[in-house]
């Protein structure tokens, strides 16, 4: 199919068959799987996939490229945006645990991840093509610039391992940048959310430079917070399993 990328979907199609064949092994499809493709474009990655599970699922925003996927492939294309997708229906209507791949539009990436979350329990594993600075940002340690809200929010639920660099040349338009294929194992023992998690989060890491009693203590304050927390660090010196019990202690708020 002739298809020029759209900007504003954020398109850039993959056609390095070495990289292609690379991403297929790393996820190790199987014919029993309830896989499910995010942004299957042009369909480098849908047909090895869907040779080793036939009962593939794809999720295509670009009308027209649903249309020729569901006509050409015989695939079950869920036409529209996954931002908008309860992937719990999907688990309930597929089967248990979901399987989740995809090159993600670098535009969207990080929301798609953050959308994702609340259902990391009826999922498998991910795996996904990201820009190489949010790889980064999703794997990144305490005390470096990296650290962030992202990093947080992800490793609180997910086991995350960089497993292949993919240079700009293998896509079609080339990419201004380097993207990572991550893999996303979910932790068992994370179990539920904290309630107050996100917000306490976005609080911490809202004035970076700042000492944490400058904004989150005065979060803290307005909710009567009278436990021990140091707060004589910046949001990117405390490590997730501090910020998840804080939260706990927090409760809804």
């Amino acid at each position: 199919m002739k298809h020029i990328a759209r900007k504003r979907f954020g398109q850039h199609f993959l056609v390095d068959e070495f990289v292609i064949d690379a991403i297929v092994d790393l996820i190790e499809p199987r014919a029993e799987d309830a896989l499910v493709e995010i942004g299957p474009g042009l369909g480098a990655l849908t047909w090895p996939l869907q040779q080793r599970c036939p009962t593939l699922t794809v999720i295509e925003l670009d009308r027209d490229l649903a249309e020729w996927l569901r006509r050409h492939a015989g695939l079950q294309v869920i036409e529209g945006d996954a931002l908008q997708v309860d992937f719990g229906a999907l688990s309930r209507r597929l089967g248990w645990p979901l399987r989740l791949v995809g090159n993600l539009p670098y535009n969207i990436s990080t929301p798609i991840l953050f959308h994702l979350l609340r259902w990391a329990d009826q999922v498998a594993d991910q795996h996904f093509m990201l820009q190489r600075e949010v790889a980064r940002r999703m794997a990144a340690p305490p005390g470096g610039k990296d650290y962030g809200r992202l990093s947080v929010m992800l490793q609180w639920r997910y086991r995350i391992e960089a497993v292949l660099e993919v240079p700009p040349a293998a896509f079609d338009p080339p990419p201004r940048v380097d993207s990572t294929v991550v893999r996303m194992q979910p932790l068992a023992q994370a179990g539920d959310a904290p309630a107050a998690l996100g917000e306490l989060v976005t609080v911490a890491f809202s004035q970076r430079r700042k000492l944490l009693r400058h904004t989150l203590g005065r979060w803290l304050d307005a909710r009567g917070y009278g436990g021990s927390f140091d707060l004589q660090r910046r949001a990117e010196e405390v490590p997730v399993a501090q910020y998840v019990a804080l939260a706990q202690q927090v409760g809804p708020g």
